[in-house]
Parts: structure tokens; sequence; C-alpha cells
């Protein structure tokens, strides 16, 4: 069994995947992990990977042709991914919406080290609605693909009011 999650910046991806996992006795692999160690690796932010990205594919295919051979290779798993959905297509896919002012105070309690650090929850939220933007426009550019059309996902949880094991439990009935 594949498991992919996708969702919005701050509705539990990670978290939920990793404890999912651990819960039904998975893998856990997460793209936005990878992508944060490489844009880390070249000195960069996540943002300043994605603003590259803009106009440059490799920043997306190159963890995008990882995911696709991971999802050609292995079994029982689960990936937190934008795209997992797409490239891994025999799996489970559950989309995770949140509303991005939560999800702003989310991110701003715990930001992550690939991040430029924010002072305020406001800019926060301006940052990952740039961010989903972005990625939304790159992934309509490089694969003719809307990741935010929930006609992909065989479930779309709504997080925003619900506690990480709500979610695990919603999931593991699907499941």
């Amino acid at each position: 069994m594949i498991i992919t999650i996708s969702g919005l910046p701050g509705s539990g991806k990670t978290a939920v995947g990793k404890l999912l996992a651990e819960r039904i006795g998975l893998k856990f692999y997460s793209i936005g992990d990878l992508r944060g160690k490489m844009a880390m690796e070249r000195g960069l932010t996540i943002d300043q990977l994605n603003e590259i990205g803009m106009k440059e594919d490799w920043t997306d295919k190159k963890v995008d042709e990882y995911q696709k051979e991971l999802g050609e290779r292995e079994d029982n798993f689960v990936i937190d991914s934008w795209l997992g959905f797409h490239f891994v297509p025999h799996s489970i896919k559950i989309f995770l919406y949140v509303d991005l002012e939560v999800g702003a105070e989310r991110i701003f309690r715990s930001q992550r080290e690939d991040e430029e650090k924010k002072k305020t929850v406001e800019e926060i939220h301006e940052m990952i609605k740039k961010r989903v933007k972005q990625t939304d426009e790159r992934y309509k550019k490089y694969y003719g693909i809307d990741f935010l059309d929930r006609s992909h996902y065989d479930m779309v949880i709504d997080t925003t009011n619900l506690a990480i094991n709500q979610v695990i439990e919603e999931i593991t009935k699907l499941v």
C-alpha cells in the first residue's frame, strides 16, 4: 500500500504522514524535506529555490523523478508530496486542506530551517500565499497539472479545526 499526501502549507502533510506511517507500519518519505535539503545545500531557502524553479525546471524535475522511481520500485510507504498523486498514480491519494491563516499560525510556531525566518504570522501568511501561487504556476507550466483540483484525490480532509490524531483516524478508516 502506498499513500500520497498532498495539501496546503500548514495543513499537516509531514506531521500526519510521519505519524500515519508509524501507526500502520510503513516507511515515510517527504518530498518537502528533500527539496529543503536541496535548497540548503545550495545556500538557499526553499522559497529562493522555488523562485529559480519559476524559470528552471531542474528544481522540480529532480525530486519528481525520484518520487516516480520510488513508486515504481517500492511498496508500503507514505509520502508527503504536492504531486505524489501524479507521480505515484497507484497510490491512495489524500489532500489536506487548511485555512491559510490557520496554516500560517501553525508554520509560525515551528518554522523550518530551510525557510527564511519570519517575525509575524502575517509575514508567514503572505509567504505561503505566494508559495502556493508559484507552485501552482510551476506545475501547470511543467506538467499541465492543477494540484489544487480536488478531483485528483481519493479523500480531502479539512484539517483547520482537527487535531492530528483526528486526521490520522480519518485516513486510517479509508485505508
